[in-house]
């Protein structure tokens, strides 16, 4: 079902950038866009894990140092039938993780001290599982193809802001122009989000089926949620890598229009779920 979703909401996404940049800047404005964006993206998508493991000061670690974390990330590994992913440290006291990395031969997962300090053993064998099912499923392929096709229709937005639309034959009435040029680029937000949230939903049922225990990632997630509603942020936190982690640094300041634009499913709809899954699992 939710791959179904994904699939719609990807094939959604293609249908607004071939419609809107037909009307915003026509055929050579959508191709030029098009290959802007995935320049961009592309190069974001070879090079995101180093810069974003660098940003947050991630320090690698290896079974002599950080045992019980390695062990429990080689045998999630070998659940998956995963090639073993590098295990990082982040430096900070707020409960947070992520996966990065390409593909399956080019991954990585890091928790913070934080997450380490607050959760027990099988808590955290619940989040690094739900790290390893993005992995598995290739979702920063998926992410990173959703924001492609956004970023596109963003900037056909701004060729229509800046050269006034595409063909003359084609070229709408200047309201819808106005209206295209302004709520195109919040469209694709929106659905580029709705993408994100699905995939969380995905790793979360992947992770409950990888331990086969979806309580332990219940429990994490709502410790990882009330902490997160004192308003704790993590310093080096950027909205640009927010979507990466299993719990949105920013919850605790999101403001209006909090589920169009989240990039993670409310935590309360993500335990729910879980506990419908037990009695599959």
């Amino acid at each position: 079902m939710e791959v179904t979703k994904t699939v719609f909401l990807l094939t959604l996404l293609t249908l607004m950038f071939v419609w809107i940049g037909g009307m915003i800047g026509g055929q050579s404005g959508m191709l030029i866009a098009f290959v802007i964006a995935v320049g961009m993206n592309f190069w974001s998508y070879y090079n995101s894990d180093k810069a974003v493991l660098k940003h947050y000061n991630a320090v690698e670690v290896n079974e002599q140092q950080a045992r019980g974390l390695y062990d429990i990330v080689a045998r999630l590994s070998a659940k998956a039938n995963l090639p073993m992913p590098k295990v990082y440290i982040i430096p900070d006291h707020v409960p947070n993780a992520f996966a990065t990395g390409r593909n399956h031969e080019n991954a990585a997962v890091a928790v913070t001290e934080g997450l380490l300090e607050i959760l027990d053993e099988h808590e955290v064998e619940g989040v690094l599982a739900h790290e390893m099912s993005h992995v598995q499923h290739y979702d920063i392929l998926i992410g990173t193809i959703a924001a492609t096709i956004a970023g596109a229709i963003a900037m056909l937005a701004n060729f229509g802001m800046m050269f006034g639309g595409g063909d003359r034959e084609s070229r709408p009435n200047p309201l819808i122009m106005i209206a295209l040029v302004f709520l195109a680029p919040m469209a694709a937000s929106v659905v580029q989000m709705a993408v994100s949230r699905n995939r969380e939903f995905m790793a979360d049922e992947g992770a409950a089926r990888m331990t086969g225990h979806p309580e332990w990632l219940q429990s994490a997630l709502a410790k990882l949620d009330n902490y997160s509603r004192g308003h704790h942020v993590m310093r080096e936190a950027t909205p640009e890598s927010a979507h990466m982690f299993i719990i949105n640094p920013f919850s605790g300041k999101d403001i209006s229009f909090k589920s169009l634009f989240s990039t993670h499913p409310k935590t309360e709809d993500r335990i729910a779920r879980l506990e419908a899954l037990k009695r599959e699992v």
